[in-house]
């Protein structure tokens, strides 16, 4: 008689992405049923530890970029990779909004070999699609994230009055929930 092994419980995976400000990716992916956590940080530079005054300030390379952690059984990284499409305008180089320099840049930094192929064919069915532009999103394998400091992260949870919030984050939160991209106030 054949025993079975209890089977094992579904392995999160991450995938690290940057859209223009992390406040912004944060407050989106939180939304998102099987999402277990998202921390706010930089990536794809050369400093090491960057703080947010240096990657600002000075040529670090980094760009603000947020670590999504999530369940592939219930959101996989193709869905993670179509909100990100939805959440920016990936065809302006290095900047989103008001919010400009080389830290605000589209970019994914894939972690795995099968992450790389699944974004550069998401990329390639997103561009052309519904943007004006041509995609300009780098598509990198990850080598470093450095977790960015303790006031930036749940910023959106913890300061939605704020000013920033109000006119920047708020109005893309509603916009994607009236477009059925995220789940209408869901935190």
């Amino acid at each position: 008689m054949k025993t079975e092994l209890p089977r094992e419980a579904n392995r999160l995976e991450t995938a690290t992405l940057g859209g223009g400000c992390f406040w912004c990716l944060e407050a989106v992916f939180e939304r998102l049923p099987g999402v277990k956590k998202v921390v706010s940080g930089y990536a794809g530079g050369r400093t090491p530890n960057p703080t947010y005054r240096e990657i600002c300030a000075t040529d670090t390379g980094h760009a603000e970029v947020v670590q999504v952690e999530f369940d592939p059984a219930v959101i996989p990284y193709e869905q993670i990779l179509e909100v990100f499409w939805a959440c920016h305008d990936p065809t302006t180089p290095n900047r989103q909004g008001a919010d400009t320099g080389t830290q605000y840049r589209s970019i994914i930094l894939t972690g795995a070999p099968e992450q790389l192929a699944l974004a550069e064919r998401s990329k390639a069915a997103a561009n052309g699609t519904t943007f004006g532009g041509k995609i300009v999103t780098e598509i990198v394998p990850l080598t470093r994230f450095f977790q960015a400091e303790g006031y930036h992260q749940g910023y959106f949870r913890h300061h939605s009055g704020e000013s920033y919030c109000q006119v920047v984050i708020a109005p893309k939160l509603l916009k994607l929930e009236r477009a059925g991209v995220v789940p209408a106030g869901a935190t």
